[in-house]
């Protein structure tokens, strides 16, 4: 494993970090699904709505076996983005149903979901993810209103229970696998250099990439293989965890925009900017992109480009101009970019953000850093 080094809130004299442990209970293991039920008496859970779209209909009627008397209704109109609307529905929903917990099954839509019933009551969360999301292990929410996603951190929506079993993820074709595959990857580069990092989750974003770069590849080449699911899950989980405390920067920001003004699936935007936001930060990382590389195996010069082929390798999206987005909408992405992410690491200007997503659009390979 690659110690940890000094990052940018290490002091003159050594190490000098904050870092926020969040509360939370992981179980983890192949068959762990069928412990939901002692899960949710350890919350003191009575009253439990299950929240999973109509794709996990299956999921959702095995998880109301293992829960029986205590589940009280499911909501099932999940979507991407949690539209701001639909999410007052399904708060409506469990406040009708008198729930005392959700029980979120499914990618990162349904824990949104979860998520924003929780901002408005008071309620348990407990995760069962089935995709490489990772937002079951944040306090941060999301939700699209018109064109825009809007996003916070509040501790009411961190899951207190989040039961990972790799099994569940069987299912995930390569073609969306790789994809969450390469938005968990983004959570643990992110971690990195975000706002909050510091050596605690440094280890944990280190140790996340190299297990998705390992892992992903297998997924793609065996779909059944359930060592590399296994593996898959285990590194988006410590991606998840690291970019709870490690905070968001270009990459999200980016994401986020895209999402909020196009409606393009998440972890396919992922794949296609995560390469060029990194070398559009990399003027302003230096150990960063060291310990980056070297957990890609490559160099710091290459590490973007690393980032582009594996997308490639395992199928997933490299060019934002094939998921959807439309080439008329670039000027006014790249200025709300500009704007959203003006706290990241290397401050956005406009005309770089521009050449960025320009890049991105068209699926060229990155290659070091982009002119200023």
């Amino acid at each position: 494993m690659i110690a940890p080094g000094p990052t940018r809130t290490g002091g003159a004299t050594g190490l000098d970090f904050t870092y926020d442990a969040l509360a939370g209970r992981v179980v983890f293991g192949a068959g762990a699904r069928a412990r939901l039920g002692e899960e949710a008496d350890r919350l003191g859970s009575r009253r439990v709505m299950i929240v999973a779209g109509q794709e996990e209909g299956q999921m959702a009627e095995e998880a109301a076996a293992v829960l029986g008397e205590r589940v009280v209704g499911r909501f099932d109109r999940v979507v991407q983005h949690v539209p701001a609307d639909r999410a007052a529905e399904a708060a409506a929903l469990a406040r009708e149903l008198g729930a005392d917990a959700v029980a979120t099954i499914g990618g990162g839509s349904a824990t949104g979901f979860g998520k924003a019933i929780a901002l408005e009551l008071d309620v348990e969360i407990m995760a069962v993810p089935t995709t490489y999301a990772g937002s079951e292990m944040t306090a941060i929410w999301g939700k699209t209103d018109g064109d825009r996603k809007l996003t916070g951190h509040d501790p009411r929506v961190k899951p207190r229970t989040v039961v990972y079993d790799p099994e569940l993820t069987l299912s995930l074709p390569p073609r969306i696998a790789g994809p969450s595959g390469m938005n968990a990857l983004a959570h643990s580069v992110e971690a990195l250099y975000g706002p909050g990092a510091n050596p605690v989750t440094s280890a944990m974003a280190l140790e996340g990439i190299r297990a998705l770069v390992s892992a992903l590849p297998r997924v793609a080449a065996g779909p059944a293989d359930l060592a590399a699911r296994s593996d898959a899950l285990y590194g988006a989980y410590l991606a998840g965890a690291a970019l709870a405390s490690g905070g968001t920067a270009l990459h999200h920001k980016t994401c986020h925009v895209l999402g909020g003004m196009f409606g393009l699936n998440h972890g396919d935007m992922n794949a296609a900017v995560l390469g060029h936001a990194l070398a559009y930060n990399s003027p302003a990382l230096g150990e960063e992109m060291t310990r980056i590389a070297e957990a890609v195996r490559t160099t710091a010069a290459d590490a973007p480009g690393a980032l582009y082929d594996l997308a490639a390798a395992i199928g997933a999206p490299i060019s934002l101009e094939s998921i959807g987005m439309p080439s008329s909408g670039l000027d006014e992405a790249a200025r709300r970019v500009a704007v959203e992410a003006a706290a990241n690491v290397r401050p956005p200007d406009t005309q770089g953000i521009r050449r960025m997503l320009d890049d991105a659009f068209w699926g060229r390979r990155p290659t070091g850093a982009p002119p200023d």
